[in-house]
């Protein structure tokens, strides 16, 4: 359900992705070596990959419907840049690049999806892409997890550690890119 929302719906830019896939991959791996929680690494995938796809699905097909029309209704120049942003993104870095990458990037899996609709990205390029970048992204998180937590013992006493650092890695590219776009704002403003 978290992946659903963090990846369709634009009110998944607080949700915690990549620390939820990996501490569920960690917590079953620890489950079935006797610990007090015991997740099943099958169904752990299913839901992830099912919550992940259907959810990007589902954002592409908003902004699809209703983005343009909002688009052009706004008033707001931050909307207005975004949309901008990822259109120059999306040329950029070509449709299946942008789009398996965003998986990766807090914030950006979020907002992508349905801008990606907005712009008229092919629907079955888009489609194809977000499947890739999607089960890249989940089932890498989850089997990086159950790797850890079956190589290391009571690794479930470091989880408070360890979902801290995914949290921090995970926010790296956002944070290079806030000050990537603070320096191009101050060169454009003092030239």
């Amino acid at each position: 359900m978290v992946q659903f929302a963090e990846t369709g719906l634009l009110i998944g830019f607080f949700l915690p992705g990549d620390s939820l896939l990996f501490t569920a991959g960690l917590l079953c791996a620890s489950g079935s070596a006797g610990g007090s929680v015991h997740l099943s690494p099958g169904w752990v995938l299913v839901a992830a990959v099912v919550g992940a796809l259907t959810g990007a699905e589902v954002g592409y097909l908003l902004g699809r419907r209703a983005g343009p029309a909002l688009l052009k209704r706004t008033n707001s120049r931050k909307i207005c840049e975004g949309a901008d942003r990822a259109a120059d993104i999306l040329e950029r870095y070509g449709h299946a690049k942008a789009i398996v990458l965003a998986r990766f990037l807090p914030v950006v899996r979020t907002v992508l999806n349905p801008l990606a609709g907005v712009l008229a990205v092919p629907a079955r390029n888009f489609a194809l892409w977000q499947v890739v970048g999607g089960l890249v992204w989940t089932v890498g998180l989850v089997l990086a997890g159950y790797g850890l937590g079956a190589s290391v013992p009571n690794v479930d006493r470091y989880l408070l550690p360890i979902i801290a650092s995914i949290v921090i890695v995970s926010l790296i590219p956002v944070g290079l890119e806030l000050l990537r776009s603070r320096g191009s704002r101050n060169a454009n403003g003092g030239a």
